[in-house]
């Protein structure tokens, strides 16, 4: 939580507007934005391409009010943590109370303007998925419970089923199936970040797997994650948002990243360290890539789909 330690006097920044901007989150800000535009245009509805603008802009403000809650609380631990010590609250080029105000104001901002651009229900998820961010998995979930991860990547999987929901007004089970492809990606995802950053959360003291559980469990946890992900992945693709396309990348890269979980769960961490995580690393470097695979596989679907070639 930003406590006293983060509150400076005004002459001791020299606080530029990338700063704010790094407040953000940019790069999650941009998976935000596609992940929502390619529920978007998935949908089986057209819409006005101002309105679809208009409604993809708000989705990605509200995203970054996210960022800079969740920033203005865990400036403590970021702080700690040798991944986030340069953030711009620890390194003192934004003040703990002006991502705070920032945060609010983009907040109330997205989700009053979605409402307007597009409809209630996509503005009301919008607005739940903020607070699903910032409050119980910021405020709650990521400091009491090795589920933090887990539960908390739904604010991460809400973007498209707003996309979606923007489209239709409602959301179907399609919109549900990209949710849940996020949703069952982030576990393994940042469980392999967690084993070869060893150290950061152990000295934040965040309740992370591999400090309750151990590195071998979060080894397992990963595969079986990676397992069901599979699963869901390659069913997708039988779905209404599927097809050849998806199809085919679904199990390539599934089975990429299958084999990848399988080589960490073999591996102990005498291996690990001997090669400096560089299975870790792999499996990581893999999943970056794992969501834009797939769901740019869902858009070119949906874009051939007007000249009869995308979808099955």
């Amino acid at each position: 939580m930003a406590d006293a330690s983060y509150t400076h006097t005004p002459q001791d920044y020299d606080t530029q507007l990338g700063d704010y901007f790094a407040l953000m989150k940019p790069r999650v800000m941009s998976l935000v934005v596609f992940t929502a535009l390619v529920g978007l245009l998935a949908a089986p509805v057209s819409v006005n391409p101002v309105v679809a603008f208009c409604s993809i802009l708000f989705i990605a403000i509200g995203a970054g009010a996210s960022g800079a809650l969740n920033m203005w609380w865990d400036a403590d631990i970021d702080g700690v943590m040798q991944r986030t010590a340069k953030r711009p609250i620890p390194s003192g080029r934004v003040p703990a109370g002006e991502a705070l105000s920032l945060g609010i104001a983009l907040s109330g901002l997205s989700v009053m303007m979605l409402g307007l651009a597009a409809n209630l229900l996509a503005a009301a998820l919008l607005a739940f998925t903020i607070f699903f961010y910032a409050v119980i998995y910021s405020m709650w979930l990521k400091r009491a419970t090795p589920q933090n991860i887990v539960i908390g990547g739904a604010a991460g999987a809400f973007p498209p089923v707003i996309g979606w929901v923007v489209a239709t007004g409602s959301a179907s089970l399609e919109a549900w199936l990209m949710f849940a492809l996020i949703f069952m990606w982030t576990p393994p995802h940042f469980w392999a970040l967690a084993l070869f950053m060893k150290s950061d959360y152990n000295d934040a003291d965040v309740p992370m797997l591999t400090v309750t559980h151990g590195r071998k469990v979060t080894r397992l946890h990963i595969l079986g994650y990676t397992g069901l992900l599979a699963l869901l992945a390659v069913g997708t693709g039988l779905s209404a948002v599927g097809g050849p396309l998806y199809l085919a990348v679904a199990v390539i890269f599934n089975a990429l990243f299958l084999k990848g979980a399988v080589e960490i769960w073999c591996r102990d961490e005498v291996q690990a360290e001997a090669d400096g995580y560089a299975v870790e690393k792999k499996v990581f470097r893999l999943s970056l890539w794992y969501l834009f695979a797939h769901f740019g596989a869902i858009l070119i679907e949906a874009m051939m789909r007007p000249f009869g070639l995308g979808g099955w």
